[in-house]
Formats: structure tokens, sequence, C-alpha cells
């Protein structure tokens, strides 16, 4: 063969996201630290799952419907930092070509070198030996064979080999992936992606069904009894648009909406739109949707057997602050949290609206946005408090149209807590971020976990099961014991200049414990001041910080 149509096409993606999925716990474990958290295999699997599901449910596939919604879908799911790339990857990709019958060689290969570009552009300092690097070799060879191959099958085969020969290469770029004895697990995951579309290709058995992936369920409005519920149906789906949806068409349709139901909610975006409307007719909602696309995502709840009193109570506050309409406030703050105390912590600082997450589950863009329209304000700040939160944080940003986002590149949440502590309010919106950003170089943290596998890194021998003393760049400790090893961990943190020790204990620690902890540190250092927090985080002992 040497052209593909839209099914072969659609049928390489998919089953590339198959086996991806099939893989990632495998891709998990190939993470640099041995930590019970190592989710990139996760994060990319739910980010190409989020596309696999809008593309299985178009009711009409072309080049440009399914290109539009792998680029949208994983746009929208992307989360970490490797779903972030491989959602611009795809991106990329379908931009090239969207506006193509068939695929010859020249063609992909032309795709493959745009998704690269794009998906350098969305890093801001981006780093070799990762997904990126892979990805720009896989590109690069689909160049060289597109001139001199027209057969895909040696095309797709020579792609595939180079990507595996760049991927085994990244130790070398990245000394600590040698040091640790692993390849990027990034880079793993798009080389199992291709290896599942090349599978498909070559007319492989492959289980193309998908279920949309699991999420968070969104708090319904609703009234407290049945008597009281005007309309029944809570109706939720997402155009993917096959023709033009300007001003005027959205006019038009949010005022059919109000003419069956309320609670509408209708956003357009480039290529989609989303819908939310209450109504006793979620069949008449879908007719009039389906004569300006395909649809995704569709739900329908009947809010009149909703029974949990606690859900109903939260969801009617909620009805009655969006009736009231009230006007925009100048600031307002979303926060990514890890435990309830912490997210108390939080809420006590002036956090509006918490993104529950953190490390042990990333948030994905479209969570990022969801939290953007619950937040009425002009100018929003987003602390991500993880590392590999801020690129879905800027993606989010990127997306939003009507609000000013500020994303603080918060890495931890003591950095977070530090961010909001120097909030200043008579301060404008651009001398707040300089002010925070600039104090979170004054923050030290340190995380403290158990180990789930061998290794050796940061020129430490960890055995499985060891306990660990996480900085913010290094294993600082490596021990059998809890209190110990933290107590070893802060002997990296503290120096001379150290004023403040902050220590938040996670769900599986005792109060008595953290309690004893800080009165040995109080012995230790005694010119600094120590509080002790509940944090109530999975998964880390303790999370602290010295300032």
């Amino acid at each position: 063969m040497k052209t593909i149509e839209v099914n072969t096409l659609t049928k390489m993606f998919l089953a590339g996201a198959k086996n991806l999925e099939a893989k990632k716990e495998w891709i998990n474990e190939l993470n640099v630290f041995p930590v019970p958290d190592g989710d990139t295999g996760t994060n990319m699997t739910l980010t190409i799952m989020s596309a696999a599901s809008e593309v299985n449910n178009l009711s009409e596939r072309t080049m440009e419907t399914v290109a539009k919604a792998i680029s949208s879908g994983s746009l929208r799911g992307a989360r970490g930092n490797s779903g972030v790339i491989l959602s611009q990857l795809l991106r990329g990709f379908t931009k090239g070509i969207r506006s193509c019958e068939t695929l010859d060689a020249m063609t992909i290969a032309n795709a493959f070198q745009k998704a690269v570009e794009t998906a350098y552009k969305a890093v801001m300092k981006p780093k070799e030996g990762t997904i990126l690097t892979v990805a720009r070799g896989a590109a690069e060879k689909a160049a060289e064979l597109a001139l001199e191959e027209e057969e895909l099958d040696v095309f797709f085969s020579g792609i595939i080999e180079e990507a595996e020969r760049v991927l085994a290469t990244t130790p070398d770029l990245l000394p600590v992936l040698k040091e640790a004895g692993v390849v990027d697990s990034g880079g793993q995951g798009l080389v199992e992606v291709l290896k599942g579309a090349y599978d498909a290709y070559l007319g492989k058995e492959v289980d193309y069904t998908f279920e949309t992936p699991s999420k968070s369920a969104p708090v319904k409005i609703s009234a407290e009894t049945e008597a009281e519920i005007k309309f029944g149906y809570c109706t939720e789906f997402i155009i993917v648009l096959n023709q033009k949806f300007d001003h005027k068409d959205e006019t038009e349709f949010k005022g059919f909406l109000e003419s069956i139901g309320d609670s509408i909610v209708c956003v357009a975006d480039e290529d989609i739109v989303k819908i939310h409307v209450h109504t006793n007719h979620p069949g008449q909602a879908i007719e009039k949707a389906l004569t300006y696309g395909s649809l995704s995502r569709l739900k329908i709840d009947n809010m009149r057997e909703e029974h949990e009193e606690k859900l109903i109570k939260d969801a009617s506050k909620i009805a009655a602050q969006q009736k009231k309409e009230e006007p925009r406030k100048k600031i307002g703050f979303i926060s990514v949290s890890i435990g309830d105390g912490i997210g108390e912590i939080f809420k006590g600082l002036g956090v509006d609206y918490l993104i529950e997450g953190g490390q042990t589950m990333n948030p994905s863009t479209e969570d990022m946005l969801n939290a953007i329209d619950q937040v009425n304000a002009e100018h929003i700040f987003i602390l991500p408090n993880n590392k590999n939160i801020i690129l879905a944080a800027n993606q989010a940003k990127a997306l939003c149209e009507d609000k000013d986002i500020i994303v603080i590149p918060t890495k931890t949440v003591p950095q977070g807590i530090t961010a909001m502590i120097n909030f200043m309010p008579d301060s404008t919106a651009e001398e707040n971020e300089a002010r925070m950003t600039e104090e979170l170089a004054n923050v030290k943290t340190g995380q403290v976990t158990y180990a789930v596998r061998d290794t050796h890194i940061d020129d430490k021998e960890i055995k499985e099961g060891n306990i660990m003393g996480i900085g913010d760049h290094a294993i600082l400790a490596v021990g059998e014991d809890v209190e110990q090893t933290t107590l070893d961990m802060f002997k990296e943190l503290i120096d001379e200049d150290s004023e403040l020790i902050s220590i938040y204990y996670g769900e599986d620690v005792k109060k008595e414990d953290a309690d004893k902890l800080g009165e040995d540190l109080s012995d230790l250092y005694p010119d600094c001041d120590i509080e002790v927090h509940f944090g109530g985080q999975p998964i880390y002992y303790y999370v602290v910080s010295v300032e």
C-alpha cells in the first residue's frame, strides 16, 4: 500500500491508544524516582483515551472530523507533562492531515514534522532525552524515508525502528536515566503508540472498543425535592463542529435551549461546543445540536433520582449562586490540593476552588478549564503545586478567552502556600504575579515516602520498601525508619539562614508521631520556628518546607 484513507487511519490511532493502555503499568515503572505514584503511563493513557473516546463516538468519520476529534479530545484530556506533550504532538500531526482525503508517505512525514514543531513550542524549556527527542528522531527518519520509499509498510517499520533506536539513547542524554538504569518513560509511551498503530496497519486483530475515561463526577445542580424540580434531566454533551458556529449561531442555539430548559452553559471553542442544559426534553436538545456536527461525551442524568442529601444541598447552593449573577470580583484563586488538611489550609488563605489530585492523579486540562468556569473573577491565579501539572495549567490558560489566567509555577504544596501568603490585595495582578513567583525561590521542600523498587540514583542504593526523603532536585536521605529518614533529610535542607520549618503530616501518620518529630526538630534546631499541620495527603508520610 502507498496510501491510507480515514478508516485505516482511525484503526491505527485506536490501536495505538489500546497498546499504550496495555503497557501503562510497565511505563509507570520506568519513572526515575521509585515512588509509589509514578504516573507517566497513566497520564499518557488518560490523555490518548480521551481522544480515542471522541473518535469512537463520531457519527461520521472523515479525515477532518477524525483529526478534530483526536486534537480536541487529547488537548482537553491532557494530564501531566507527558500527557500535555503527547496532546501537542497529536494536535500538530492532525493539523497536517485534516485537509487530505488520503495520506501517503510524504504527507505523513510532513505531519510528523508539524507534530514535533508544535510540541517543542509548547514546552518553555525543552529537555533532550525525553519524549520530544524520540518524536524528533521519528520525524527526521520519516522525512528521510519519504524521499526514497513509497511503500508504507517499509516506511512505518523504518520510523518505529528509528524511534526505538533514539529511545535507547535517552540515558546518554539524561544522566539521571542512566543512573537509574531506565529509558525515558514518555519516549517509551510514544513508541508503544507507534507500535500499536503499525499492528493495526498490518491487519493484526485489535479490540477497538473503548470506555469513556473515568473522571470525577460533576456536581449536579438540583432542587431539594422532586416536587421542586422543574426540569428533570441534566443533559451534557460536546458538539464536534462540521460547519461554522459564529456568535449568531451561539445566540440562536442558546435561545433554543432557553425555550426548553434552564441552567444553560454553551461554550464554543474553535472546533467544539460544550453544552449543559436542564430540560424535560433532552432529545430535542440533541436533535438541534446534530444540525451543527457530531456529538461526543453525551451524558443524561435523571435528577429526580438523585437522593443523596449532601449532594443535593451543595448543588442547590451552587444553583442559587449562579442565579444571582453576581458581578465578577477582581481576583480569584485556584489551587491543586493533595489532602483534606492541606485543602483547609488553602481555603483559609483565600483559595476559591480546589482541584483534588496533585501527585497521585494529575488533573487534566479540562479539569483546569472546569475550575476556571467556577471562579467568577477577572484575574484568576492558578497554583499547580506540582511540576507535572504546570503544563496542563498553561494549556488551560491558552484555551481560556474571557478571563485573565495567571499560572504561578509552584512545583510543591509548600510553594503554593508561600505564594498565597505573599499575595497582597492592594497590589495589581501583575505586581502580585512577580512577588509570588519571586518568593518561590526562598522555599526548600522535602517529601517522605517509600520505594516501590530497587534502584540506584543520586549516588544512593535504594531497596524496595526503603523510606526516602526527596528534595526539590534529588533524593536526600534513604533509611528504614520514617522519623529517622525525615530527620536525615532535614540535615540536608536546613542551613544557617533557615528560620521556619513547616511539617504537613499525611493520612498514614499519627498526630503524636508528627508532634514528636516537631519536638525533636526543636531540640536540634532551636533557632528555627517549627509548625506542625495535618495535611492528610496519601502516599507521602510528610511534606515539609524550610524557609
